[in-house]
């Protein structure tokens, strides 16, 4: 395969998701479990208006934690 023959197969983000599952599967139990957590994303939008942002809305919420709840009071 040619350095250009994947671009017709697959797009390069899906290149990125797939090397990055297998390096994850190779690693020790310790630091696989770290690395997936890293590769969770808390994905949120907004609507914008007039050239304003609207609020922020998250669309899978992030899971409380004690951190959160503890930097809230």
């Amino acid at each position: 395969m040619s350095s250009a023959t994947w671009r017709n197969v697959f797009t390069y983000n899906k290149y990125t998701q797939i090397a990055a599952r297998a390096l994850r599967a190779s690693l020790k139990e310790e630091e696989r479990v770290a690395a997936e957590k890293r590769g969770l994303t808390i994905l949120r939008y907004q609507r914008w208006e007039n050239g304003q942002g609207g609020q922020q809305t998250f669309l899978n919420p992030p899971p409380e934690t004690d951190v959160a709840k503890k930097a809230a009071v």
